[in-house]
């Protein structure tokens, strides 16, 4: 057994309070076996990774038995006398004995690469400082290593990348540099924390194929971290799922997918949705918790004809007509733009009453950049913007302040839309007051209490500021700000994109409900094509800033005309 972990508990004291991250936890790794670990946040995946690292504040309590085997190639660690020795128990090492087996016989890769690597280094030297700490090689020859690192991890131009801050690459770039940075010292064993969650369904699946490739390569163990059963049905051997700090059921992947015991398992199995069929709700995990035997309902097609009569019936509420946008990025030494790039490229669409309209594509597509040109955030250097048969660019500002509060927009981070030293109920309050809604301050204040209540929050929190909620709850509050203007037009911008599939559900039918009883009109921006296709009436699938594909949902991803769109579909993980 290469890591063994025996009756491990973690608890984090405060003044005030006491919580209990893991409890009795026990787990093993065989070598070049792929473990699973799969809960939503907080069940205790990345607190039980990162007490294998010996990384926990110094306000965790630990208690039990982290045993490793080494099986190194390289070199010979004090911590282990001889290989195929009684394994080591890394609770009990001294903090120099873990620094020298931090890396080179455990590595670890972070969810959040740009806040893994440091901004103010460029990324070669981050890797060659890595490999001289625990090689003690020459630095020549650690950069040599360091090119052949960003080769076998696939980045293009290994020269620039060598060159380039953090800041200058993309998500998908950042992600293979932490990984090159973990396999730098070629351990024994790999701990992956949501290594692709933050990524679209195409990089996605690159990072996927390039660990499953590196872990063959490599003779890598991995302790594989996610949310995504999809995700972890790619990847691992064996999974093991998490609730509230309990390992609840663990098993060979297939049969815990295939045949889920535990309610919990059932739930999350479940709450993922369906590229195949729409749901008239999707499912919870708190839905299999109050009744294990829990069945979804499908849309039937008669219900989805019912609806597309009453929405086709009527003209449109939104309709843009060659929309174009361009940045510049680069410049003459005299200031004017030398080069451009074309976020969008004559872009029309309709949008009619009461549908929700998807957007789908890569990150860098144009979704949001035609969202925020919608919403008027951004400006079009050339086309028309109609919205109920108002020119939006004939309006000018003060023209447009009225028009403004019926098209609202909702952001894909809700802690960075709302501001840290308002609490909710003044975030909530603050655009009522600017357009004057309401007799009085109290008539205003009932309506964000009753706004709160509609999103499923409580009265009292909105006296508690935005750092007090969890990620799906400050998604709720954003949307409680959407609504305090009465909109008739509501964007939203990959609103759960970072939220947990169970979270995500509660979200996405939260947002149905809201649509019926305002009798709201969507455009539903996302990457993720089986959230598209719970969602919308009708989808606009774009690429490279152009329309590549639009229609409904269930033609667009059941019998894909372009190559693009199937490619698409065949990324996404578990697919």
């Amino acid at each position: 057994m290469l890591l063994e972990i025996k009756n491990l508990n973690i608890q984090f004291e405060t003044p005030h309070s006491v919580s209990q991250a893991v409890k009795g936890l026990n787990l093993q790794i065989k070598p070049g076996e792929t473990l699973g670990l799969v809960g939503e946040s907080g069940s205790g995946k990345s607190v039980t990774a990162l007490s294998i690292m010996q990384l926990l504040p110094q306000t965790a309590k630990i208690s039990g038995e982290i045993l490793f085997s080494s099986e190194n190639k390289n070199s010979s660690i004090e911590a282990f006398s001889k290989v195929g020795e009684a394994p080591v128990d890394l609770l009990k090492l001294s903090p120099g004995k873990l620094r020298n087996i931090r890396g080179s016989r455990i590595a670890m890769i972070f969810q959040e690469p740009m806040s893994a690597l440091n901004p103010v280094f460029r990324c070669g030297y981050q890797i060659t400082e890595t490999i001289q700490l625990h090689q003690k090689i020459a630095a020549s020859e650690a950069r040599d290593q360091t090119y052949a690192l960003f080769e076998k991890v696939k980045l293009a131009d290994p020269n620039r990348i060598f060159q380039a801050y953090p800041s200058q690459l993309s998500g998908g770039q950042k992600q293979r540099v932490m990984i090159a940075m973990a396999l730098s010292c070629k351990p024994d064993l790999l701990l992956a924390d949501e290594p692709t969650t933050a990524l679209d369904v195409t990089v996605q699946r690159s990072i996927l194929d390039l660990l499953i490739e590196l872990k063959a390569t490599e003779n890598l163990s991995m302790l594989f971290i996610s949310h995504d059963l999809g995700v972890i049905a790619e990847i691992a051997n064996r999974v093991g799922v998490m609730s509230e700090g309990e390992l609840v059921e663990t098993g060979l992947v297939n049969q815990v997918l295939k045949n889920p015991q535990h309610p919990y398992t059932k739930g999350l199995v479940a709450c993922r949705p369906s590229l195949k069929q729409k749901v008239r709700r999707l499912a919870t995990i708190d839905d299999f918790l109050q009744q294990p035997e829990f069945k979804t309902i499908p849309v039937t097609n008669a219900e989805i004809s019912r609806r597309r009569k009453n929405i086709y019936g009527h003209s449109p509420i939104l309709e843009t007509k060659d929309l174009s946008v361009r940045y510049p990025i680069q410049r003459h030494f005299w200031g004017s733009p030398s080069r451009w790039h074309q976020a969008l490229d004559k872009i029309s669409l309709e949008v009619y009453p009461g549908e929700i309209f998807g957007l789908a594509g890569e990150s860098g597509c144009g979704k949001t950049t035609l969202g925020k040109v919608i919403s008027r955030l951004l400006s079009a250097q050339e086309g028309s913007i109609w919205f109920r048969k108002l020119n939006l660019n004939e309006l000018p500002d003060d023209g447009f302040r009225t028009v403004r509060r019926e098209i609202q927009m909702v952001f894909q981070d809700p802690y960075a839309s709302l501001n840290p030293r308002m609490t909710v109920g003044d975030a909530v309050l603050e655009p009522m007051t600017a357009y004057k809604l309401g007799a009085s301050r109290r008539q205003r204040a009932d309506k964000v209490v009753e706004l709160l209540e509609t999103v499923g929050l409580e009265a009292d929190h909105a006296k508690r500021f935005p750092r007090a909620f969890s990620g799906g709850q400050r998604q709720r509050i954003c949307l409680a700000r959407a609504l305090a203007l009465q909109p008739k037009l509501l964007v939203c911008d990959e609103i759960v994109s970072a939220l947990d599939v169970s979270i995500q559900a509660t979200i996405l039918n939260l947002l149905l409900d809201l649509q019926e009883k305002f009798g709201l009109t969507l455009i539903f921006i996302s990457h993720d094509l089986s959230v598209v296709r719970q969602m919308c009436d009708r989808v606009m699938v774009m690429n490279r800033g152009k329309v590549e594909a639009i229609g409904h949902p269930e033609t667009l991803f059941e019998h894909p005309q372009s190559p693009y769109v199937q490619s698409l579909i065949d990324s996404i993980p578990g697919s």
